[in-house]
């Protein structure tokens, strides 16, 4: 009869083991290209999506940032890609309070990571085909849809070098905020009510090798239900937030740490 070793790591199927663990396996991203826009949007919208106790931050910005993973070290150097919808926020625990960004949604176009992201850290992931980037005449472009209808359409023009000032502000500007927060939400049997409900947050570490700036647009496509059936709602939503300023938008090329021993994935109180 199969049994659990209590020292054992195991997700779903449990009852074939523990999940292999393998001396080339690291939490390093190895290539990682990335395009994020952020952009400035209304108070009051953006806070009907932070459950408490997060908080818009001072500033309403939500950032969208398109991933093309490469030489994944636990997938064996396989890669995937993903596109996330960050909004700047404040979580203000009984304990702790931490300035950071919250994950509103994570599309992304592999299994393996949804899975892994949504149980062990609870990332609000969830699946889309995304295309690879593509660079025409210095214009970087993507899309992510489901079920044949496009969702978004993420472009970035104009690149440029960026100059020390801006450096140096975007580095001020993230001084403290190194916190990527979501919330671990398990429905409950049948999906009334809830087994797991925790805020996460989920640490990692980008060293970038290079960096441009530009200008940044977004093209949200408002779906039905009969187009996106499990999707539409947030589609939607996200399409209705309001642009009231497009920010510098970011293109970059680097790696990524995802497993920093002082700093683990943990619940936030």
């Amino acid at each position: 009869m199969f049994e659990f070793d209590p020292r054992g790591g195991y997700m779903m199927p449990a009852h074939f083991g523990p999940r292999p663990v393998s001396p080339k396996s690291s939490g390093w991203y190895r290539d990682v290209t990335i395009m994020a826009i952020p952009f400035l949007t209304d108070r009051d919208r953006l806070a009907a999506y932070l459950p408490e106790p997060y908080e818009v931050a001072e500033e309403a910005v939500v950032t969208v940032t398109y991933a093309c993973n490469r030489e994944v070290d636990w997938l064996a150097g396989h890669g995937y890609n993903l596109i996330g919808v960050n909004a700047a926020a404040v979580f203000r625990g009984e304990e702790e309070t931490l300035a950071g960004n919250y994950t509103l949604v994570m599309w992304e176009n592999l299994a393996d990571p949804i899975l892994t992201g949504r149980e062990l850290q609870g990332i609000p992931k969830i699946y889309a085909d995304i295309q690879d980037h593509s660079v025409i005449d210095g214009d970087w472009h993507t899309t992510a849809a489901h079920f044949g209808h496009r969702i978004l359409d993420m472009s970035v023009t104009g690149l440029r070098e960026p100059t020390s000032e801006e450096v140096e502000a975007y580095t001020r500007a993230d001084e403290g905020r190194d916190n990527p927060m979501a919330l671990r939400y398990f429905p409950g049997i049948s999906g009334f009510g809830h087994s797991v409900i925790e805020p996460t947050t989920f640490p990692s570490e980008t060293i970038l090798s290079e960096t441009f700036v530009g200008k940044g647009t977004l093209d949200w496509n408002h779906l039905s239900w009969e187009q996106n059936p499990t999707q539409c709602h947030i589609v939607n939503a996200l399409a209705d937030l309001p642009v009231l300023a497009y920010l510098p938008a970011l293109v970059a090329r680097g790696s990524t740490n995802l497993i920093l021993p002082d700093r683990l994935p943990r619940a936030i109180t």
